[in-house]
């Protein structure tokens, strides 16, 4: 009798950790090797043109997988438009007039759907993408775990909620985090993405005008662009890094210690805080800044994924099949 009940123990923990880590242990680098094996070269033929002409489209990319994986997991339900029976991620407040780069993940579904039709997801070709995108601008590269399936649903709700706002202090920041299982670490590191890109004077404005933590030559510098009334230059575009917006490497860090971090949230990583350790070790060497956000994409990349059966593989990454 003994001996069968550590038997059937020894069972149930089995199912346990398949049920906990079973959908991400799925997940391989070499997941298309034989049913598309084109399909690297096929994402890179739309995808490097795109980020060359424009290459903030590169830092949006990134956002839209890191938007992504925070809802539902890393499964394309932000790339739905709204439909009949479905409410989409893209107009809720995180996304609404500021996700963008749609057209270009579609350009990349096209010409793998050409390469391979029917086999790689919307979900995977997001994940390559923000890897591309990443190495394009001169960051790191690393193997994308790959065999996500795509959600035939998306949550509005979740978008509004799991998302953190500009407006974030640095506990909402690694609570919000924590609740998708990345660290206070991941956190810190993954901020490092707004090295490249842009943002709206509507996400910035209460910063320069009101926080005290801010430079302030730097504040008068973007309040030139972004003036105090609420619905007047909303959409004024300003540099993440002040330094190289599309160039990929650790001045996001050095901006931060020197109080010229552009949202409230960036700056809440050097303020005093827990944070403050880890963003000086990000100023004084590149590769450790390199390495922690490599391990917190992949991590990121884990979240929740659909396999197996679940879920579809779109046709069309902005409606269900």
């Amino acid at each position: 009798m003994a001996a069968r009940a550590i038997v059937v123990l020894s069972l149930i923990l089995a199912l346990v950790a398949i049920a906990s880590g079973g959908a991400s242990a799925q997940l391989s680098s070499g997941f298309y090797s034989r049913s598309c094996p084109g399909m690297l070269k096929a994402v890179r033929s739309a995808l490097h043109p795109a980020i060359a002409r424009e290459r903030r489209v590169g830092a949006s990319i990134v956002r839209l997988f890191f938007h992504d994986c925070f809802v539902q997991g890393c499964d394309a339900s932000l790339l739905l438009d709204d439909a009949p029976g479905l409410r989409g991620e893209k107009n809720a407040t995180p996304n609404k007039n500021s996700a963008r780069g749609f057209e270009v993940i579609d350009a990349v579904k096209a010409a793998v759907e050409g390469c391979c039709p029917g086999v790689v997801s919307c979900a995977d070709i997001l994940a390559i993408a923000a890897e591309e995108s990443v190495v394009f601008l001169g960051g790191p590269s690393w193997e994308v775990k790959m065999g996500r399936r795509d959600s035939t649903t998306a949550s509005f709700n979740g978008a509004e909620n799991n998302i953190p706002p500009p407006t974030s202090g640095l506990a909402n920041l690694t609570s919000l985090f924590a609740a998708q299982g990345l660290s206070q670490k991941d956190m810190v590191a993954l901020s490092g993405a707004h090295t490249i890109g842009l943002a709206r004077c509507t996400n910035f404005r209460d910063h320069i005008y009101n926080d005290t933590n801010i430079d302030a030559g730097f504040a008068r510098s973007r309040q030139s662009g972004c003036p105090r009334a609420t619905g007047s230059g909303d959409n004024n575009l300003a540099p993440l890094d002040l330094q190289t917006p599309t160039v990929f490497e650790n001045d996001y860090y050095k901006n931060l210690v020197q109080k010229r971090g552009l949202l409230h949230s960036d700056q809440e990583l050097f303020n005093g805080g827990a944070a403050d350790t880890l963003v000086r070790e990000y100023v004084g060497s590149q590769s450790a800044f390199f390495k922690d956000f490599v391990e917190g994409m992949i991590k990121m990349g884990d979240i929740t994924p659909l396999t197996g059966s679940n879920g579809q593989i779109r046709m069309n990454c902005r409606r269900v099949n």
